[in-house]
């Protein structure tokens, strides 16, 4: 059911955790399918220098959490804004149908994250 990167970054997920000072926080999620992401961005000189996630969900939801970090870190924020559930998608070698809205629930976090930083900073 699941690819074999689904199910790696479901059990050992990457940048899992909080950022205290963080520079931007979108928190998105669907109360009704109990799937809930935050993530925590910490940027210097537009660059996304750490990330941090915390995931109240599925193992879809948790792999693509995981996943979206990954490919964002060391981006620049504007780079990080071109993020598609599609990428996330296709970073986990897909997934089942009935589970993309996870994709699109990174998608929507890291974006959440980054307009939170826009708005804290004026940009």
């Amino acid at each position: 059911m699941y690819s074999e990167k689904v199910m790696e970054h479901f059990t050992t997920p990457r940048n899992v955790g909080e950022i205290k000072d963080a520079d931007g926080i979108g928190e998105v999620g669907n109360a009704k399918c109990g799937d809930i992401m935050k993530i925590y961005l910490k940027i210097e000189n537009d660059i996304i220098k750490d990330v941090k996630f915390k995931t109240f969900g599925c193992g879809a939801a948790i792999a693509t959490s995981s996943i979206a970090t990954e490919l964002i870190k060391g981006k620049t924020v504007e780079e990080a804004l071109k993020l598609t559930n599609k990428a996330v998608v296709e970073a986990l070698d897909g997934l089942p149908p009935q589970k993309i809205h996870c994709s699109v629930l990174a998608e929507e976090a890291v974006k959440a994250a980054i307009e939170d930083y826009k708005k804290k900073h004026n940009k």
